[in-house]
């Protein structure tokens, strides 16, 4: 058995959504010192919805191709399905990653996380009621 799926080797080899978006409306970076990987996530927001999404990894293929995945999870759809993206359903999507990878579908989570919170401190009046 391939130790990686053919989603996860399509994602690293030719990732999706690479780059930086100069005037992002949010920007996460998130990092994990166990593994040394790194990921930054730029969002563009028209209303509700994420217009466009970036982002930059420094890390592991399971890293790059999850930052890819994810991405592709969350361009054109509502902020709030954005915002309950899960690790799990990005590696799902990737259909799966080996146990010892799953952080890298975390961080991905995290990224995105991260970047909508940095939205939301930037337009505090759009941030949905609890």
């Amino acid at each position: 058995m391939a130790l990686y799926s053919e989603k996860v080797m399509e994602h690293f080899r030719n990732p999706r959504n690479v780059g930086v978006i100069e005037d992002a409306d949010g920007v996460g970076e998130v990092g994990n010192a166990k593994c040394g990987d790194i990921m930054k996530m730029y969002l563009k927001i028209d209303g509700d919805t994420v217009t466009d999404v970036k982002f930059e990894t420094f890390g592991c293929g399971s890293a790059i191709a999850s930052s890819s995945m994810a991405t592709e999870l969350i361009k054109g759809k509502p902020v709030a399905d954005a915002m309950k993206l899960t690790n799990k359903a990005v590696a799902e999507a990737l259909d799966g990653l080996p146990a010892y990878k799953m952080h890298c579908s975390v961080l991905a989570e995290e990224a995105i996380q991260s970047a909508l919170a940095d939205y939301y401190q930037k337009h505090p009046e759009k941030k949905p009621a609890t």
